[in-house]
C-alpha cells in the first residue's frame, strides 16, 4: 500500500504507478465521492456533445416528428384505454 501526503494547497499526489496502471494523465477530471471516513476519486470519462437527432436515430423511429404535446396526448389516451379496460 503506498501512501501520499496532503499539500498546504489541497492537493494530493496520486502515485505514479497507480495513474499508469489506471491509464491517468494530467488535466484528468476525478468524481469526488465522499463516504464519511473515506473518499472515492471516480474518472470522469468525457462524453462527445450529442443532439437530439443522433438519439432519435439510434431508436430506427423513421416516421413523422411528434411535439412533446402530441406525445403527452398519446400517453393520456393509452392510459385511458388501459384504465377503461380494467388493467393497470
Amino acid at each position: 500500500m503506498e501512501t501520499t501526503r496532503l499539500s498546504s494547497k489541497g492537493q494530493v499526489i496520486v502515485p505514479k504507478s497507480m495513474r499508469d496502471a489506471h491509464g491517468w494523465r494530467a488535466g484528468q477530471e476525478f468524481e469526488i465521492v465522499d463516504l464519511g471516513n473515506s473518499i472515492i476519486l471516480r474518472p470522469v470519462s468525457p462524453f462527445l456533445p450529442t443532439s437530439i437527432e443522433d438519439l432519435i436515430g439510434c431508436t430506427g423511429y423513421q416516421g413523422q416528428k411528434h411535439t412533446l404535446e402530441e406525445m403527452e396526448a398519446a400517453i393520456a389516451l393509452g392510459v385511458a384505454e388501459q384504465f377503461a379496460k380494467g388493467t393497470p
